[in-house]
């Protein structure tokens, strides 16, 4: 008789095991927002702020390149997150990351996992839902006549003042190596120092990037040929000083 119970625990045991491990697999749908990176998520209460503004994808495209994963925010009702990083499943992205979600809200259905805590989705099925109500960035102005003062570090690392082309008429752009307009605007901006260098007229490109990126901005400089200044480490406060938005490319109009 002993020896007949043990078979049928042999027979058996296994496919409890199995029958475990699909349940803790199911699939899954959950509804969130995609972000960049917890730490970005995390730089205000999103209860109150959305995410998902032009300085908030700005920094997204810095993350994704840095390789940080991709992840999708679910929050309850009590404002708790939870995070599951993305997966690629069955859904087919047009690009080579998630870079073109951030910052949609989303509905992905897809097996879940667990492990040392971090929660991953994979991704079978993926909707768009209704994006976030995003406050509206405040509108473009001139500040023509108006003192603004910017100071960054330039491809040395030496500290540059705008205040330093007082009396000139300063093309200002502001830009970085992951924002393909920029690279399409820039053999313009060259061409505007070339013919009006003479003239009193300097174009400054004044980049996203910061140091940790100065391989990827002398290559950008380098492919694009620019015979103007570069200083690194702007921001969009920088910008929003100079009347713009967060999204760039970036030119305020502004005569030191």
């Amino acid at each position: 008789m002993k020896g007949f119970f043990l078979i049928l625990l042999f027979i058996y045991a296994p496919s409890v095991n199995v029958a475990a491990q699909q349940a803790d697999r199911a699939a899954s749908t959950l509804e969130g927002q995609i972000v960049c990176c917890a730490d970005c998520w995390a730089k205000a209460d999103r209860r109150t702020v959305a995410y998902g503004t032009g300085a908030d994808l700005a920094q997204a495209a810095q993350c994704v390149a840095k390789g940080d994963p991709t992840l999708l925010a679910v929050m309850d009702q009590q404002g708790a997150t939870t995070f599951y990083q993305l997966e690629l499943g069955k859904y087919r992205r047009t690009a080579k990351n998630w870079l073109d979600y951030v910052g949609k809200r989303v509905q992905v259905t897809g097996l879940t996992r667990s492990k040392k805590e971090v929660h991953y989705v994979k991704v079978d099925e993926l909707k768009v839902l209704v994006s976030p109500d995003i406050p509206a960035e405040p509108a473009a102005q001139s500040v023509i006549g108006s003192e603004a003062e910017m100071v960054l570090n330039d491809l040395f690392g030496v500290e540059q003042r705008l205040s330093a082309y007082r009396g000139r008429i300063v093309v200002l752009n502001f830009w970085a190596t992951y924002c393909v307009p920029c690279r399409k605007e820039m053999p313009d901006l060259a061409a505007i120092q070339n013919q009006y260098a003479a003239l009193g007229v300097q174009v400054i490109g004044a980049a996203a990037d910061d140091m940790s990126a100065l391989a990827k901005v002398r290559q950008f400089i380098k492919d694009t040929k620019l015979n103007f200044p570069v200083w690194l480490g702007a921001t969009a406060a920088d910008m929003q000083r100079f009347g713009l938005g967060s999204a760039l490319p970036g030119h305020p109009s502004y005569q030191p």
